[in-house]
């Protein structure tokens, strides 16, 4: 696989997980006053330690491949005592926020990928 397409493997992958994160957070919003709901999470480092035990959360270059969309699972947020947590809609809203703020950088990415590579088709016929 060559460096441009893994690089837009990348974008897409990770612009998938923010689009995912965005409808977990979105399903807990919903929720907030739904008696007995306990909060949700996309888990994506649990999934990362099983596939990869060594993972330590830092890029690794020596890995072939990067994970996949399919590592995340989204499943109860538990407490030290193991019950599910409630919503609290700051935090949400909070984590909503951040979460815009990288799908927006992501997509700024990915807009310079595709003006590189345009700059770069258009300049080869001068």
């Amino acid at each position: 696989m060559n460096i441009e397409a893994l690089n837009l493997d990348l974008l897409r992958s990770a612009l998938d997980l923010a689009s995912l994160r965005q409808q977990v957070i979105a399903t807990n919003i919903a929720n907030a006053g739904t008696p007995g709901y306990a909060r949700q999470r996309l888990s994506f480092s649990d999934q990362l330690q099983a596939q990869w035990p060594g993972w330590t959360g830092e890029p690794r270059h020596a890995e072939p491949t990067h994970p996949r969309v399919e590592a995340a699972q989204v499943g109860p947020d538990l407490g030290a005592d193991g019950l599910g947590r409630t919503v609290r809609l700051d935090e949400e809203i909070a984590e909503m926020a951040l979460n815009s703020l990288h799908y927006q950088a992501l997509m700024r990415a990915l807009s310079r990928h595709f003006s590189i590579l345009h700059s770069a088709a258009t300049e080869g016929r001068r």
